[in-house]
């Protein structure tokens, strides 16, 4: 529990407005608040130095609305993945500030956005198809108060494409590399920076890309030093990741 809530929660048991036993239940929670069909785990950014975030795939509109109202009122920064819109609809219905990242598929809502430093977090996508999942790493890296640089559709079929922001691409502190098909370019990257490589394999690609599983096993088998990689289209985990780098090399 952040040190500004307990004395909060003081402060309104100073005041009357919660008794004794009111006090100490909401001190022994610890961190957590209990919905019913949730817990919100309020305590994870003290703790990790990620907010919680939810994921919204499998939850109802209503359920992903409540959850970020409770947050908000806590004063968490509001981020939801894999949103649809009628999700979006609910959200903003209950806070009218969020925002809708629709290639990303993204709710944020961020009242006091950090002041990211002159370090940078690279995207690189090999194709367009691609971008739900590079835009979800870069929305996230920024949500997490990193500078982020784009560089989308460089893959191996052009390769000219690459060397011509390649200088960019080195000197990001961590680069995110999202591709479909056979998942090359992580490696390609991989053998041209001395910066970490964290691939993202992409669904995008036609029957025998297995819906990712083709380009998960290439960046899985990279001959490039210096290459990690993430499970298929999670590119929030992929900036998670790349946000903990940069943080650690501060």
């Amino acid at each position: 529990m952040e040190k500004a809530e307990i004395i909060k929660l003081l402060d309104l048991f100073s005041r009357g407005e919660l008794n004794q036993g009111e006090t100490a239940e909401k001190l022994s929670a610890m961190g957590l608040e209990e919905l019913g069909f949730a817990t919100i785990d309020t305590d994870r950014y003290r703790r990790t130095g990620i907010p919680e975030v939810i994921y919204s795939e499998g939850k109802t509109p209503g359920q992903v609305a409540e959850i970020a109202l409770r947050m908000h009122s806590r004063g968490i920064p509001i981020m939801a993945t894999r949103a649809s819109r009628e999700i979006y609809d609910a959200v903003a219905e209950a806070i009218p500030g969020a925002i809708y990242h629709e290639m990303a598929r993204a709710i944020v809502n961020q009242p006091e956005k950090p002041v990211p430093s002159e370090k940078y977090i690279a995207v690189v996508s090999a194709g367009t198809s691609d971008m739900p999942a590079s835009e979800e790493a870069a929305i996230t890296a920024e949500f997490l108060g990193n500078r982020v640089e784009r560089i989308y559709d460089v893959g191996v079929a052009g390769i000219h494409r690459l060397f011509h922001r390649v200088d960019l691409i080195r000197n990001a502190s961590v680069v995110i590399v999202v591709a479909g098909m056979e998942g090359a370019l992580a490696s390609v990257i991989g053998g041209l920076v001395d910066k970490p490589v964290i691939g993202v394999p992409c669904s995008a690609g036609y029957g025998a890309n297995f819906g990712g599983v083709s380009a998960l096993l290439s960046m899985l088998n990279s001959c490039a030093n210096g290459v990690s990689v993430v499970n298929i289209d999670n590119g929030f985990g992929a900036a998670c990741q790349a946000h903990l780098i940069v943080k650690s090399s501060e």
